[in-house]
């Protein structure tokens, strides 16, 4: 009986303890109408940004911004992807290219840099963690940048400066340093160290595996950094194809408003090349945004999976 009487002590325990945790209905549907508002937010100017894009020059004029095209046109896609004889597109493969080489290569060097940091056996850690921070403290300045580009690396002209240059990360080294500190447990490196593994397997076969959404984060930073990265090719790139997909997008649109600018200042610019004045300008300017975020929009749903895998990720298990 008194068993009996304990199963329902512990049972009744049980509900009030799940009761308290619980929310309310009401409390539960202010937050649901909190986070679809914070979606809204981000969700509606997207898709104006997209509307505008597909929307006809005149009609986005007279009519301004809205949530649905009232004249569709593709004309500003047609306008960005065939002037300048593809230049869109050879720019678009060599960010392409220069993200993907660019993020691999920091992924491998901050993590590799990092790791021997976090061990408390590594008798330099102290040393290199103070040359790494003293390099985020002091910028030697573009003139040193681009002497070093040019003269020692030798990379103008070429794709290795579209990313070499962010391919290592002071602040991400910091970062992953406190992350293999704090998600990779002593005692699972020193299980794999009496088991015999050495430091290559350990760090391969034991710590990478546990360490992925910390390389997650690191890559999807340095992809955003590299496929947004205007100034390496200002700086240290004169040849038309190794152009990014950033700068060719500038040198249009400075090109398609100084054309429109003077088509309409003079009557007679404005029958040149079929009427400068009807090219696309504002939604231009949206053909532009869609065509450079789309990527990296659709690069963080493959993330977000290791983001929530690191709230549960380093637990000991016995």
């Amino acid at each position: 009986m008194s068993s009996v009487l304990d199963g329902q002590a512990a049972l009744r325990s049980t509900k009030k303890y799940k009761d308290m945790n619980q929310l309310s209905p009401i409390a539960n549907g202010v937050l649901h109408l909190i986070f679809t508002l914070g979606c809204l937010c981000c969700i509606v100017p997207l898709w104006v940004v997209v509307s505008a894009s597909l929307t006809q020059e005149q009609a986005l004029v007279r009519q301004g911004y809205g949530f649905w095209p009232p004249e569709f046109s593709n004309s500003a896609y047609l306008f960005l992807f065939k002037s300048g004889g593809g230049a869109v597109s050879i720019a678009y493969i060599n960010t392409i290219i220069a993200t993907i080489a660019g993020t691999c290569l920091c992924v491998v060097t901050v993590g590799l840099y990092a790791y021997p940091l976090s061990r408390p056996d590594f008798k330099l850690r102290n040393l290199f963690t103070f040359l790494s921070f003293f390099s985020m403290l002091f910028n030697p300045g573009t003139v040193a940048f681009y002497l070093q580009a040019t003269q020692v690396l030798h990379i103008n002209n070429t794709l290795f400066a579209l990313f070499l240059p962010q391919s290592f990360s002071a602040y991400w080294v910091i970062i992953m340093r406190t992350f293999y500190k704090s998600n990779v447990p002593d005692s699972v490196i020193e299980s794999a160290r009496i088991d015999g593994a050495g430091e290559w397997r350990t760090l391969l076969q034991i710590v990478s595996p546990l360490a992925v959404p910390g390389f997650a984060t690191v890559a999807l930073f340095a992809a955003v950094g590299i496929w947004n990265n205007f100034f390496n090719c200002l700086l240290l790139v004169n040849d038309a194809k190794f152009y990014n997909l950033q700068y060719v997008i500038y040198e249009i649109l400075r090109t398609v408003q100084f054309m429109k600018q003077m088509a309409s200042s003079s009557g007679v610019m404005a029958d040149v090349g079929g009427g400068l004045a009807n090219m696309p300008s504002e939604s231009f300017r949206m053909a532009m945004a869609v065509v450079t975020m789309g990527p990296i929009v659709l690069a963080y749903p493959f993330f977000q999976k290791y983001f929530v895998k690191g709230l549960t990720i380093g637990a000991v298990k016995g």
